[in-house]
């Protein structure tokens, strides 16, 4: 997996090494830096990683002739992409998509820098939610999947 087969070209998926570089921040930079910066850059590049298999896959559509043009925005592309691939499994991964997208925006401050237990501190419309070096590991693991999911539709 992670290589796409388009135009007669084998190539390494740039969401996928998007991936590459959220698994180093997460399993050698976050180890020992322990900081809520590093969360937030491993948060920005999943964010990445969507958006760019986002984009494989509209491409994709567009050149077998699914959709006639691939719009500019990114809600907009979202949109399109339900529309496009008929799976139940998209609304779920649009909506982590968007989770992670309005964690990048939220007011944040840290909790326990440097130490074993950091956690990036999200203040959101009135409320605080922790989001832990466990859930970082889950994010990463749900983007995978929708990297996945996406080099194997655009595969078939």
């Amino acid at each position: 997996m992670g290589i796409l087969k388009m135009e007669g070209v084998v190539m390494e998926s740039e969401a996928r090494e998007e991936l590459k570089r959220a698994d180093h921040l997460i399993f050698v930079t976050l180890k020992y830096t322990r900081t809520v910066d590093v969360i937030k850059n491993i948060i920005k590049r999943l964010i990445n990683a969507f958006e760019l298999a986002t984009d494989d896959a509209l491409v994709y559509a567009k050149k077998k002739r699914k959709i006639a043009t691939i719009p500019m925005l990114q809600k907009l592309k979202c949109d399109m992409l339900s529309k496009v691939i008929k799976d139940e499994r998209i609304k779920e991964y649009r909506d982590f998509y968007n989770m992670l997208k309005r964690i990048d925006r939220a007011e944040f401050s840290g909790k326990e820098e440097y130490r074993k237990h950091v956690a990036l501190i999200v203040l959101e419309e009135g409320k605080t939610t922790d989001i832990t070096t466990d859930m970082i590991h889950d994010f990463f693991e749900k983007t995978k999947e929708f990297v996945d999911f996406i080099e194997e539709w655009v595969s078939k």
